[in-house]
Parts: C-alpha cells; sequence; structure tokens
C-alpha cells in the first residue's frame, strides 16, 4: 500500500502548528521541516506525533521543500503550509489518489481568510495550486513562489474539496510578509536577467489594481477587497521598484 507523508515548513508556529498537524494525521507520516524555531513549536508537533527535523531556511523555499521531500518516507507528498488545514472533503480525496497510485500531480484549491474574513473573489479562489505529488523524481525550486517540478501529467482536485489558508490574522503580520515576499520576488527576477525602469514601475502596478478590482471582482468582497486591491498594488509597486535598485547596484542581490 503506498504511503503518504504531509510536509510542512514552519518557524515559529506555536499558534498555527497544533491545528494544522491535527488536519495532517490521517496520513501516514506528518513531518515538519523546521527553521530553527526559538518558540513551542517544535514541541507541539512533536507532541502530536508529528517527526520533526531542524534545516535551516535561508530564505530559499525551494530548496527547503528539496530537502523535505528527500527526508521524507512516504511514497506520495503533500505540501502544506503551517497556516492551512485540510478538510475532510480534501482529506478523502487525498486517499483516494495515494490509494490508486497513479501518477498524477494534483491541484488543490484553497479558501483564503485575511483577517477572518473569507475572501472568495481577488483571484484569492479557488486559489489552485499543486500540492500532492509523486515522491520519486520531484523536486521544488525558487526562492518565493517556488515552481515543484515532476515527471506526471496533472490532475485537479474538485473545488469543493479545498484547504482553509488562514492567511493573515493582522495588518502587521501582512506589511511584514509584504517587505519580505518583494524582496525575494525582486530577488528572483533579478537572477533571471530582468531589470525594470520608471515605466516598467507604472505599468505593472496600475495593471495589477485594474486587474484585481475589475477582472477578478475583489469589489465583490466588500471593504476586504477594496483593501487587498491597494495592497497587491503596493507589493507590485515595491517588488519592480527593489528590482529597479538592484539594477542600479542599490541593494542586496543575494
Amino acid at each position: 500500500m503506498p504511503k503518504l507523508t504531509v510536509l510542512i515548513l514552519a518557524k515559529n508556529e506555536e499558534k498555527n502548528i497544533e491545528d494544522c498537524v491535527k488536519s495532517a494525521l490521517f496520513a501516514d507520516e506528518v513531518l515538519v521541516i523546521d527553521d530553527f524555531s526559538t518558540d513551542n513549536t517544535v514541541k507541539l508537533a512533536e507532541a502530536l506525533g508529528a517527526k520533526v527535523i531542524q534545516h535551516p531556511l535561508d530564505d530559499n523555499w525551494g530548496q527547503q521543500k528539496t530537502f523535505g521531500i528527500n527526508e521524507a518516507q512516504g511514497d506520495w507528498i503533500f505540501f502544506l503550509d503551517a497556516d492551512e488545514r485540510i478538510t475532510e472533503a480534501l482529506q478523502t480525496e487525498i486517499s483516494k489518489a495515494v490509494g490508486s497510485n497513479e501518477k498524477y500531480a494534483y491541484y488543490t484549491a484553497r479558501l483564503n481568510h485575511f483577517c477572518g474574513n473569507v475572501v472568495r473573489h481577488c483571484g484569492w479562489f479557488p486559489d489552485y495550486g499543486i500540492r500532492l505529488i509523486p515522491k520519486e523524481g520531484s523536486s521544488v525550486t525558487g526562492y518565493v513562489h517556488e515552481q515543484v517540478h515532476y515527471n506526471c501529467p496533472e490532475k485537479h482536485f474538485p473545488k469543493s474539496a479545498y484547504m482553509l489558508h488562514y492567511t493573515y490574522v493582522s495588518w502587521e503580520q501582512y506589511l511584514r510578509k509584504l517587505n519580505n515576499y518583494t524582496t525575494l520576488g525582486a530577488k528572483k527576477q533579478y537572477d533571471a536577467g530582468k531589470r525594470a525602469g520608471l515605466l516598467d514601475i507604472i505599468f505593472h502596478t496600475l495593471f495589477g489594481v485594474i486587474k484585481i478590482f475589475f477582472i477578478q471582482r475583489a469589489f465583490m468582497d466588500g471593504m476586504t477587497g477594496v483593501f487587498l486591491t491597494v495592497g497587491h498594488g503596493v507589493s507590485v509597486f515595491m517588488k519592480y521598484t527593489k528590482l529597479y535598485y538592484l539594477g542600479k547596484g542599490i541593494g542586496e542581490k543575494s
């Protein structure tokens, strides 16, 4: 019978890790790769039966996930973030896919929450991403918004079998992550040989705002949609501005 490992990356996630691990206990193995947490993350995860291995993230999510894949004992890997939960409907779909052992990479939907509010528009739902993959021949690359590599065709789980994602619980957390992600995103584009000028900054920022508010119907989510539209515009502006300055030799390139 093929085995399943749920792979969780964590650092200082004591507020999330218990509910996260509990939602994954249907798996044969729950593996937490911990970036040397200084809170109770490790203790709480291990108390629930998860296996914890400490390994430095070094701002490289791709290498951290690849490390986890290599350490996993399961034949199948399901990627789960500490602020995500696997619903019963999704557990059923995952178990069926692993049980059939047909080699596919499975897209999984996420229902996102922002500061306590469900977000069904803004491009945030169904928010499909590759989450379930065969271990053999698979790896992940990329500092942020990483890319999963696999040697098999793809399938989608039903949209109704989604994960719950408690993405941001405060504006302070949102702004911290926004600053970190835009820095990593700019570095990724710089390493790929891309550069940005003033017109790039203006165009991408305006297009990003128009896209999320009108095309992805952020207005349907009320004030939360308005906030996320502004936040998205700021995020795009910051990423391309940081890329602009990297091209001028200002800022960290590694």
